[in-house]
């Protein structure tokens, strides 16, 4: 079973950016594709952005598309996400999440809080 610990969130400037990191511990790291969710408060959780085992594939939301950018380094057991240009509406607890195999995603950290002012 993997584990995973978020960090980087914080409180910034719309416009702003904040690089998140999700630390994975546990099974062999490079079997596990890593993806990032997010919730507002009383909103749905919704998908941000995943990345495969190796970092070669990635995919985004339209919402974040071109102003976040998902990356891992398999040597230091770690998964990135990059947001630029942040804007009011991106606030909300961030999460990482994994899983092996193509199976669903059935490992969740704690969860790191994003908050964008105006």
């Amino acid at each position: 079973q993997v584990q995973l610990v978020e960090s980087g969130g914080g409180l910034v400037q719309a416009g702003g950016s904040l690089r998140l990191s999700c630390a994975a511990s546990g099974r062999t790291f490079n079997t596990y594709e890593i993806g990032w969710f997010r919730q507002a408060p009383e909103k749905a959780r919704e998908f941000v952005a995943r990345i495969s085992r190796t970092g070669g594939s990635t995919y985004y939301a339209g919402s974040v598309k071109g102003r976040f950018t998902i990356s891992r380094d398999n040597a230091k057991n770690t998964v990135y996400l990059q947001m630029n240009g942040l804007k009011p509406e991106d606030t909300a607890v961030y999460s990482c999440t994994a899983r092996y195999n193509g199976a669903n995603w059935a490992y969740w950290g704690q969860g790191t809080q994003v908050t964008v002012s105006s």
